[in-house]
Order: C-alpha cells, then sequence, then structure tokens
C-alpha cells in the first residue's frame, strides 16, 4: 500500500542527522533536571564522574548507569519523582503484584497524548472515525493512553473499558466503529463472541497491545474480526502505550517515536548489540518532567531496525516484542520464549487461539513444558513434532475441549504458568511418574 499521512511531519519525518542533533539537546536537559533535583538518579550520575550535562552526548549514553524496576520498587511510591506538578499517577502492579507508580505532570499527559495520536494517525485513522476503546481504564495506562490520543487527533472514542462483553457486543452493533483497541487476546475473545451472536464486525483497523503476540495470533485476530492488526507498545515507566507503534506502512515493525524516548537494545551484561539482534530494550525517557529516566531497563526483548528505506517516516523500529526477560524459560539448558511456542501453535489450523505454557517445576531434576490448546482433532503428535523442531526441546502436549483454556476478559492474557505443586492450572494436565 502506499504511504500512510503524517499526524506530526516535522516530528515524524525529521531526518535521521536533525533528529540526533534534537536527541542530544534534549538528553542534556534530561540530565541537567536530574542532576538538579539531587535525587536517586543524581547521586548515580555523580558516581558515574557526570558534573554537568554539557559534558555528554549520545555516544556517552552506554557508560551510564541503568534504572531498573527494582529502583522503582526501593524507593515507592514517588522517589524517582523530579517535579511536585503532579496531575495524575498511573503505574501497574508488577511482577508479583508489587506496584510501580508512575507521577504525570500536564506536559507529560501532552506528550502522551501526541505519540498516541502519531500512532493511531499511522493505522489509518481520522477525524471522522469511531474508536472502540476497549483496554482497562484506571491505573493501568492502556485506556486513558488510547483516549488522550484519539482525542488529540479528533477521532470519537467509544471508552468501554474491558469486560461486559455481551454489552460491548451490543454497542459495536448500534455504533459501528470501524477502530477497535484491546488487547489481541481479548480481541479474539471480542471477535468470537461478534460470531457467536451474528454480529458483522464493522471493524477495518486495530491496535492491539500490553502483551507479546505472534504473527501466528495476528492471522488469527484478521480472519475473525476481517481488519488489520498492528501492534503498540509502551509502559508506564516511560510514558504509557505510544512509546512505539507499527503503522500501515512499516513493514511489520514498530516505529519508535525516539524524539521522546531514546531506545537502546543491551545484552544480559548491559552492552548493546546491534541493529536485528534481540536484546532487553532500554529507554531514556528525553522530554518527560514528573519522573524522567535514565536508561531504564525494560525487560522487554525484541530487536532494533533502521527506518524504511525511502518512507515518509524516517524513524527508527523496533520488532515485535518477543517475550519479556523474566518470561524467557530455561528447560533442559535451552532458552525458549513463550512467543516462539505461540508461532508453532497458531501456525496449525486446526488448533483454536487460545493456549497456555505451563512450565512443570514439581520436580527440579525433571523440568518438564507442557503445551495446553484446544482443538477437536488428534494434534499432538504433530505440534510435539512441530514444537521440537523450532526449539530443540520436546514438549508435552495436551489437547483439551473448547473453552477449557481459562480466559482474560479484562487485563493481559495469561500465557505462562509455572507450575510448582498443587492442582494442575487446567483441569486433566498430568506428567509422568508424578
Amino acid at each position: 500500500m502506499g504511504p500512510v499521512p503524517l499526524v506530526e511531519p516535522e516530528a515524524e519525518g525529521m531526518s535521521p542527522t536533525a533528529r540526533r542533533a534534537l536527541q542530544e539537546r534534549r538528553l542534556r536537559r534530561l540530565l541537567t533536571r536530574l542532576l538538579d533535583a539531587d535525587g536517586v538518579q543524581a547521586a548515580r550520575l555523580r558516581d558515574a564522574g557526570v558534573g554537568h550535562a554539557e559534558e555528554i552526548g549520545l555516544d556517552d549514553l552506554p557508560a551510564l548507569p541503568f534504572v531498573t524496576k527494582q529502583d522503582l520498587w526501593d524507593h515507592y511510591p514517588f522517589g524517582f519523582r523530579v517535579d511536585d506538578r503532579i496531575v495524575c499517577v498511573h503505574g501497574s502492579s508488577g511482577t508479583g503484584g508489587r506496584p510501580t507508580l508512575v507521577p504525570y505532570t500536564a506536559h507529560d499527559v501532552g506528550v502522551w497524548a501526541g505519540v498516541m495520536a502519531r500512532a493511531l494517525g499511522g493505522a489509518g485513522v481520522t477525524r471522522s472515525s469511531v474508536i472502540h476503546n476497549a483496554y482497562g481504564y484506571g491505573l493501568f495506562t492502556g485506556g486513558l493512553g488510547v483516549h488522550h490520543g484519539g482525542m488529540r487527533l479528533g477521532a470519537t472514542v467509544v471508552p468501554l473499558s474491558g469486560g461486559m462483553t455481551e454489552r460491548q457486543v451490543r454497542l459495536i452493533a448500534d455504533l459501528g466503529p470501524d477502530v477497535l483497541c484491546c488487547t489481541p487476546s481479548y480481541a479474539i475473545h471480542l471477535g468470537e463472541a461478534l460470531r457467536d451472536s451474528g454480529t458483522t464486525s464493522p471493524f477495518r483497523v486495530g491496535v492491539f497491545g500490553a502483551e507479546p503476540w505472534t504473527g501466528g495470533m495476528r492471522r488469527q485476530i484478521e480472519e475473525l474480526l476481517g481488519i488489520r492488526a498492528l501492534d503498540v507498545y509502551g509502559l508506564s515507566e516511560v510514558i504509557g502505550p505510544g512509546v512505539a507503534c507499527e503503522s500501515l506502512d512499516s513493514d511489520g515493525m514498530l516505529n519508535v517515536a525516539e524524539d521522546h524516548f531514546f531506545v537502546e537494545a543491551v545484552d544480559g551484561d548491559g552492552r548493546p548489540v546491534p541493529d536485528g539482534t534481540p536484546g532487553e530494550l532500554v529507554f531514556t525517557t528525553l522530554t518527560k518532567t514528573g519522573m524522567p529516566l535514565l536508561r531504564y531497563r525494560t525487560g522487554d526483548v525484541a530487536a532494533l531496525a533502521p527506518p524504511v528505506p525511502g518512507g515518509p517516516r524516517t524513524l527508527r523500529r523496533m520488532s515485535k516484542l518477543l517475550g519479556r526477560r523474566d518470561d524467557m524459560l530455561v528447560v533442559r539448558g535451552v532458552n525458549v520464549f513463550p512467543t516462539e511456542v505461540e508461532a508453532v501453535v497458531l501456525g496449525d489450523a486446526r488448533v483454536g487461539p487460545h493456549y497456555l505454557v505451563v512450565e512443570d517445576r514439581r520436580d527440579a531434576g525433571r523440568p518438564e513444558l507442557h503445551v495446553v490448546v484446544e482443538s477437536a482433532h488428534d494434534v499432538v503428535a504433530d505440534l510435539t513434532a512441530a514444537l521440537r523442531e523450532r526449539l530443540g526441546i520436546t514438549c508435552r502436549v495436551a489437547v483439551v475441549p473448547a473453552g477449557a483454556v481459562p480466559r482474560a476478559e479484562t487485563g493481559k492474557a495469561r500465557r505462562l504458568v509455572r507450575w510448582d505443586g498443587g492442582p494442575p492450572p487446567v483441569a486433566g494436565l498430568t506428567g509422568p511418574g508424578r
């Protein structure tokens, strides 16, 4: 298809040379804010030998200290705040329910609205669009992020939030929205509900994020809803959705709003990896004022790439997420991301879109990986062989009836369960000799 119009041409289409100069100026302003605030990050900068912002350029970033989620937990709730003009707070429960809270200034909310408007515009959303927003509203940034961006763009936003699927189906039938925004797992759940109710999908495009999803799930969503399915990425610590988003002309990768968020990819030791090599994403918030972060390790794994050659968007891109660093499984010495399992499972047309990966750790000396799928067919042998070829290990495939894998009506789908003991996470799941 042809190029998609830019929402902010001066930012999205800026020459890479001019953008790098802008990033450097904004980095020095960020360092000045951090040093003047004299907080946790200022102390670390001084320990690293940084006394003045003018001493530092983008090439010096790899020598500067990281910020991690553990740091935010250690200084909960607002130990990293550097501005007291706070207008709202967002965040997430975090791993194991540990909270992460992020304060936003009015400036931050404006940046958020702007980058999310760009993301929606890249998906072909216009002022005449009606956006069915089924991301959760509240502390989670998804719902309000889309809401801010849609309103900034001038589109009509229907703030459904998550859950209440029967009501959502009714309003889709009544209002005929052309844009769907929600998690990819809920898009499938909603698509099944539309199909079961006899309601034709009015959508033409969907912007889905908040959880890793593969090309296989993209195909399932597109076939079920008759739409073009695009990926959006963000996290509350950086701003929320809109940090990066796939556009209709970005060749399957996500454009990073790098005038606001400088992105790096690093290996397990924190060293930069080259473009095309998967690494942990690290973001520096160049323009954020409430809780700016220097080199925040996200835990998300993806690969970086240059802009689309000759395209109107001159932004660097990132791949779809491979997964999270802490979700990577080590099974009998082999590293496995759940998304690799998904790529195999959803590549078989006989298998439904709902699945569960179970890391069986009941016997530490004999770890097993179970893959639970819904199917009316005997797919055990074929999936076992396909998974062995893709992963290099043998998985135990369990086939269950439709509806047996737990659904998520709100929030993120649970694709991975660690089974340390007690009853199985899905009825009927067992292991040999257990």
